[in-house]
C-alpha cells in the first residue's frame, strides 16, 4: 500500500525562455538543450543557482526528432530527419559557439586521424554524421563511458567514444564497434549502461549483458548465457516470436500473449534473438562471445479504454548506476570525468499505472513496484527519488536503491553495529505537484526539467488554480499573464537532502502520540535519501559533506529512538541505529528517559542498554546517570543488575547505594552471584569483613560457576588489554588456588585466551618482564594442563612449563616459591605428568638439589617421563643443562632412553651413578633389547670390579644383580658363552651352580 505524505521535494521554479514551441528538450551538467516544432536549430541554457539564461545556440541538418546529451564527453547526439531520411549526428565542442565562433566542421564518423589534422581546433564546433545500416529510431548515451546506442528496426548498433590526440589536443571521436542484430522485437526505447543494456516495445522489455570472452569465463552474475554463434540458426522454431498483440482472422476476436516475468535462465525461454556482429572501424574492435540475458518480461495491454494499446505502451525505459563511494579523477584527457567503480544497477521501466524497479548487478530481483493513482505519462529514476508526470501532476515517490546499494558494497551492515532500512520496505508518495498539460520530464543534477502544452480549453482553469497554488506552495512563483501561452518549459529545484530530511523528522512527529509504524516509515525514508545523497560520488565539497554526515547521524538517533520504544521483533534495531549516531550512552538514555517518564522502558531500549554496558566500553558513567541505569534495571530487569554493575561504564557508582540493591534482589533469589557482586561492593567500600562473610556464603564449586557467569569480576578489559579487578589482586593474597581455578575454567569455556591469561597473571602479579615468570602462572599452566587441553595448544602448554622448569633448575640460587600442587599432586592428577622411574630416583637421592622446595626438578622429570611431551621438541633444552650434578644428568639419561640409547647411558651411569644402573637396567631394558644386560653390562661390569681389584661393592652388588637376570633368562650353556674367560666369574660359580639349579627345577 502506498503512503501519501504532504512534503516539499520541490523547491522554486524557473521557466526556460524559449520564444517558440518547445518540442524536444535534454539536459545535463548544467545546461538545457531546446529545440522548438519546426525548426532546425538548438537553443541552449545555461542553469545556476538562480537563473536560466540563454548560453548558445546552433543549427542542425534537419529536424530533430530525438536528442540525448552525454556529460562524459560533453557532446550533443540527435536523430535528425530531412527529406525524410533520418541520419544520425553527434556535435562536439559546441560551447566554442558561446564565444560568437561560426565555425563548423563536418565529418564522418571513423575518420582517420590524419585527416583530422585540420579539425583539431578548439574554436570551432564539429558535426560527426553517423552511417547506420537502418532508420535510426531511438538512442541512448551511456552515464559510465559516454558510449551511444542506437537502436534501429532490426539492429542495435553501439558507438566507443575515444579520445584522439591532435597536435597535443584531444579531440573527441566514436568507433563503430558493435553490431546487435535482433528478432522478435521492434525497440521503441534503448538505455545503455556499462556493458547492460536495456531495450523496450510497445509491452515487452529486455535487459541483456554484453560480455567479452575474459567477461564469460570469470563471469558470476546470475543469468542466461547464450552461444550468439547458432542463435539464429536455431532461430525460434519451437515456438512463433512474441509480439504485443496476435489477431486472429476473425474480425470479432484480439488475442494477446498472456503477461509473463522470466528472470536469469529463464530468460531464454522469450523468443527475442540478438546476434552480434563486429563492426569496428579500428584493428582492435572485437565482438563479444556471449550475450548473457538478465530479465525478460511481458505485458498485456490495459483494455479499460477499448483495445487500443496506444495509451498503455511501456515508457522511460532507464538503467541507473550508483557507485561505489571511494573515486579518483582520471589524468590525461581534460574533459573526462571522473572514474567510478560501478556498485550497483537498477533497471527501471513503466506502465501507464504502475512503474517497476529491478536490481541488475550480483543478482536480479524485483525491487519495488510503484501503483500509480493515475495514468502516467512519463518518470524519471533518481538515486533519491521517483518522479512521475501524469497529464496534470507531478508526483515524487521514495526509492530503495541506497538500500540495496549499502549492502551490496557491505555485505555484514545488517548487524549489532550497523543497519540500514531494508529493501522491501513499503514505498511511499511524497509530494503530488498541480500542472497543466505535462508533456516530458527530464533530471539532472538538482533540478527537474519538465514541458508543459495546455489545451485551450485548460488555460481558464489554469488561471483559477494559479493563486491556489501559489498559496499551498510558497516555493512556487506565481505564473505572470505574460507567460501564460499554453506551453512552457519549467526547471524545477529539488529540495536539498538535508532540508527535505528536516521537513520529514517534523513531519513524523505527527505519530508519535501512537506507537505505529508510521514515524519509523517516514524516519526510513528519510534516512535513505541521505543515505543516497552521501553516496554520490559527485559530493566533494566539504561542508556539504559534513552537513549529510552530521544529519545522518540525527536520523539514526531518531531511528533509534523509535525502535527504543517499540516490543516488537524488530526492537533491537535500537542497538544499531544509536551505535551509527555517534551518541554517548549519556545522552542516549537522556533522551529516553526525557520521551518516557512511565517507567514502562521498550525492549528496544533495554536491549541497547545491556549490549552497551556488557561492551568494554570507555565511557563512564557518571555517579549520578549510574545510579539512575540502576534504577532503571531494579524496575525493569532486576536479575540483570549483577552484570550491570560489573560494566566499566558503572565504575563510579556508589558502591553502598549499590549493595543495597543487590540486598533487595537476594532477598528475592539467592545466588552466588549476587553474593559476589556483593563481596565486590564490598572491597570498594573496605569493609573486609563484609567481604569474607559474602565468600564464606556459598563453597567454592558454586562460587566458580557464579564468576563464570560474569568474568567481569575478576577481569576488565582497557584499551584491548586484559587487567585484574581489585577482587583479584584481593583473591591473589587470600584464595589463590581458587582465582587460579577460575581462570583455567575462564579459559576451558573460551572467555579469555591463553595469552590473555598470562598477562592476567604477570599484571597481578607485578612481573611484566618478559624472562620472570610468577609462580602463579605457572600454577595456572600445571591447572590447565590437569584439566585436559585440546592438541592445539597441549604443546604450547608444555613448551611453557618445561622451560620454566628447566629455567628455574638452571638458576641453583633462585628463590624457592610453594606452588599450589606439588609433583606428586600433578602425578596423581594428570597423566600428562608420567611416573618418575626407579633409577632415576636413585639418581637424585644420591645428589640432593637447590629446588626441593618448589620440586620444579621432580615436575620436569615427571613431563619428560610423560606420554604426552615431544621429546624431540625438548632436546634443544639440553644444551642449557649442566651434567656435573646427578639430578641433572638425569635429564639427559631420561632423554637418550626416551631415543633408545641404552648402552651409552649404561656407560654414563657406571662412571657417575653405578648403584642406579641395575634400577636402569631392570626398568628400561626389556623385551628385544634385553641381550644388552649380558652383551654390554655384563661384561662392563667384569671389567671394572677387576680394575677396582674387587674392592667396589657397588659394582659387585650390581654384578650379582645381572648375573641373576641373566642366569635367568638364558639357558646354561648361553650362560656360561657370555661369562669372560679370565677367571673372574669362577668367583662365582657355586652361587652360578645354585641359579642353575633353581632354573632347572622350574
Amino acid at each position: 500500500m502506498v503512503q501519501l505524505y504532504n512534503c516539499h521535494p520541490f523547491g522554486s521554479q524557473r521557466i526556460v525562455p524559449t520564444k517558440q514551441a518547445p518540442e524536444v528538450f535534454c539536459c545535463g551538467r548544467d545546461s538545457v538543450f531546446v529545440t522548438c516544432a519546426g525548426g532546425c536549430k538548438v537553443e541552449v541554457f545555461h542553469v545556476s543557482q538562480e537563473l536560466c539564461q540563454p548560453l548558445c545556440s546552433f543549427n542542425t541538418l534537419g529536424k530533430v526528432l530525438h536528442m540525448s546529451y552525454s556529460e562524459v564527453g560533453d557532446y550533443l547526439v540527435t536523430i535528425e530527419e530531412k527529406n525524410t531520411i533520418c541520419s544520425l549526428r553527434t556535435y562536439v565542442n559546441w560551447r566554442c559557439q558561446t564565444a560568437g565562433s561560426s565555425r563548423i566542421s563536418v565529418r564522418m564518423v571513423g575518420l582517420q586521424s590524419d585527416a583530422l589534422h585540420s579539425a583539431a581546433s578548439k574554436d570551432q564546433m564539429e558535426i560527426i554524421e553517423m552511417a547506420l545500416p537502418e532508420t535510426p529510431l531511438c538512442l541512448s548515451c551511456c552515464p559510465v563511458t559516454g558510449d551511444l546506442l542506437v537502436g534501429c528496426k532490426n539492429k542495435l548498433m553501439i558507438f566507443n567514444l575515444k579520445y584522439i590526440s591532435i597536435q597535443n589536443v584531444p579531440v573527441l571521436d566514436f568507433d563503430r564497434s558493435l553490431l546487435l542484430h535482433i528478432t522478435g522485437i521492434v525497440p521503441i526505447q534503448v538505455y545503455l549502461c556499462a556493458d547492460y543494456v536495456g531495450i523496450i516495445s510497445e509491452l515487452e522489455v529486455l535487459v541483456f549483458r554484453l560480455l567479452s570472452e575474459s567477461d564469460d569465463r570469470s563471469s558470476d552474475v546470475s543469468g542466461g548465457s547464450l552461444d550468439l554463434g547458432s542463435l539464429l540458426e536455431k532461430g525460434n522454431k519451437d515456438k512463433p516470436p512474441l509480439t504485443s498483440a496476435r489477431v486472429f482472422d476473425s474480425e470479432d476476436f484480439v488475442v494477446f500473449d498472456r503477461p509473463v516475468e522470466l528472470i536469469g535462465e529463464e530468460c531464454k525461454a522469450c523468443s527475442i534473438g540478438i546476434s552480434p556482429e563486429a563492426a569496428g572501424l579500428s584493428a582492435g574492435s572485437q565482438s563479444p562471445s556471449t550475450v548473457q540475458y538478465l530479465l525478460y518480461r511481458r505485458f498485456a495491454p490495459d483494455l479499460n479504454d477499448g483495445i487500443s494499446v496506444e495509451s498503455t505502451i511501456l515508457h522511460s525505459l532507464q538503467l541507473l548506476p550508483m557507485y561505489k563511494t571511494e573515486s579518483h579523477v582520471i589524468a590525461g584527457a581534460e574533459n573526462m570525468t571522473t572514474e567510478r567503480d560501478l556498485l550497483s544497477l537498477f533497471c527501471f521501466f513503466s506502465m501507464p499505472q504502475a512503474g517497476y524497479l529491478y536490481s541488475l548487478l550480483n543478482n536480479v530481483q524485483p525491487i519495488s513496484v510503484y501503483q500509480y493513482p493515475e495514468r502516467s505519462q512519463q518518470a524519471v529514476l533518481t538515486p533519491q527519488l521517483l518522479h512521475v508526470i501524469t497529464s496534470n501532476n507531478l508526483q515524487c515517490f521514495t526509492v530503495r536503491c541506497s538500500a540495496v546499494a549499502v549492502r551490496e558494497e557491505d555485505p555484514y551492515i545488517d548487524t549489532t553495529m550497523k543497519t540500514c532500512p531494508p529493501v522491501s520496505m513499503d514505498v511511499c508518495t511524497l509530494r503530488m505537484q498541480l500542472f497543466i498539460g505535462l508533456k516530458a520530464i527530464q533530471h539532472f543534477n538538482n533540478y527537474i526539467v519538465i514541458l508543459t502544452k495546455a489545451e485551450v480549453e485548460d488555460v481558464a482553469e489554469k488561471r483559477r488554480n494559479s493563486r491556489k497554488l501559489s498559496k499551498k506552495s510558497g516555493s512556487i512563483k506565481k505564473v505572470s499573464r505574460e507567460t501564460e501561452p499554453g506551453w512552457n518549459l519549467y526547471i524545477v529545484s529539488t529540495t536539498p537532502a538535508v532540508q527535505l530530511y528536516r521537513e520529514m523528522v517534523e513531519y513524523s512527529k505527527r505519530y508519535e502520540t501512537v506507537k505505529t509504524q508510521g514515524s519509523i516509515h517516514l524516519l526510513s525514508e528519510a534516512h535513505l535519501l541521505l543515505r543516497a545523497a552521501l553516496m554520490n560520488p559527485g559530493l566533494m565539497d566539504v561542508a556539504d559533506k559534513e552537513e549529510l554526515t552530521v544529519a545522518f547521524r540525527e536520523s539514526c538517533a531518531h531511528l533509534g529512538d523509535c525502535f527504543s520504544r517499540l516490543d516488537t521483533k524488530n526492537s533491537h534495531l535500537a542497538l544499531p541505529y544509536y551505535k551509527m549516531s555517534s551518541l554517548p550512552m549519556c545522552e542516549v538514555i537522556d533522551r529516553v528517559l526525557s520521551k518516557d517518564a512511565s517507567q514502562d522502558y521498550g525492549k528496544g531500549f533495554m536491549f541497547y542498554l545491556k549490549h552497551s554496558l556488557f561492551e568494554e566500553l570507555d565511557e563512564q558513567l557518571s555517579e549520578e546517570m549510574a545510579l539512575k541505569v540502576l534504577q532503571i534495571f531494579s524496575t525493569a530487569e532486576p536479575k540483570q543488575m549483577p552484570h550491570v554493575l560489573c560494566s566499566p561504564c558503572m565504575s563510579k557508582i556508589c558502591p553502598a547505594k549499590a549493595f543495597g540493591f543487590l540486598e533487595k534482589i537476594e532477598a528475592v533469589a539467592c545466588s552466588a552471584l549476587i553474593s559476589l557482586t556483593k563481596a565486590a561492593m564490598a572491597l570498594k567500600m573496605q569493609d573486609f569483613q563484609a567481604f569474607e562473610a559474602e565468600m564464606q556464603r556459598h563453597p567454592e564449586t558454586q562460587l566458580l560457576f557464579g564468576f563464570l557467569e560474569e568474568p567481569r569480576l575478576l577481569v576488565r578489559r582497557q584499551n584491548g588489554e586484559i587487567l585484574p579487578t581489585e577482587m583479584a589482586f584481593h583473591l591473589r593474597d587470600t584464595q589463590p588456588g581458587l582465582l587460579v581455578v577460575t581462570l583455567v575454567a575462564f579459559h576451558e569455556n573460551s572467555k579469555i585466551h591463553l595469552k590473555e591469561g598470562e598477562i592476567f597473571f604477570k599484571v597481578l602479579c607485578e612481573r611484566l618482564d618478559e624472562d620472570d615468570v610468577p609462580q602463579m602462572l605457572v600454577d595456572f599452566w600445571e591447572a590447565r594442563l590437569s584439566s585436559y587441553p585440546p592438541d592445539s595448544i597441549l604443546q604450547d602448554i608444555l613448551f611453557k612449563l618445561t622451560s620454566h622448569y628447566v629455567c628455574r633448575i638452571c638458576k641453583p640460587h633462585h628463590v624457592c616459591v610453594k606452588s599450589l600442587k606439588s609433583a606428586e599432586d600433578l602425578r596423581n592428577s594428570c597423566s600428562h605428568f608420567g611416573v618418575i622411574s626407579p633409577w632415576v630416583t636413585k639418581m637424585v637421592s644420591s645428589a640432593p638439589s637447590s629446588c626441593d622446595h618448589c620440586g620444579d626438578l621432580l615436575k620436569l622429570q615427571s613431563l619428560i617421563c610423560g606420554p604426552s611431551l615431544e621429546i624431540a621438541s625438548f632436546l634443544p633444552f639440553l644444551d642449557f643443562i649442566p651434567e656435573d650434578n646427578n639430578a641433572y644428568l638425569s635429564i639427559h639419561l631420561i632423554c637418550a632412553t626416551r631415543f633408545l640409547n641404552y648402552e651409552s647411558s649404561i656407560e654414563r651411569l657406571l662412571d657417575r651413578c653405578p648403584e642406579a644402573v641395575t634400577l636402569y637396567a631392570k626398568h628400561e631394558i626389556k623385551g628385544g633389547s634385553q641381550a644388552v644386560w649380558w652383551n654390554k653390562l655384563l661384561p662392563e661390569l667384569c671389567s671394572r670390579i677387576r680394575k677396582s681389584e674387587y674392592t667396589d661393592e657397588i659394582l659387585v652388588s650390581s654384578l650379582k644383580d645381572t648375573l641373576e637376570m641373566v642366569s635367568m633368562e638364558l639357558d646354561l650353556q648361553d650362560f656360561l658363552n657370555v661369562l669372560p674367560d679370565d677367571g673372574i666369574a669362577a668367583f662365582f660359580l657355586p652361587y652360578l651352580l645354585n641359579q642353575s639349579e633353581r632354573k632347572l627345577m622350574h
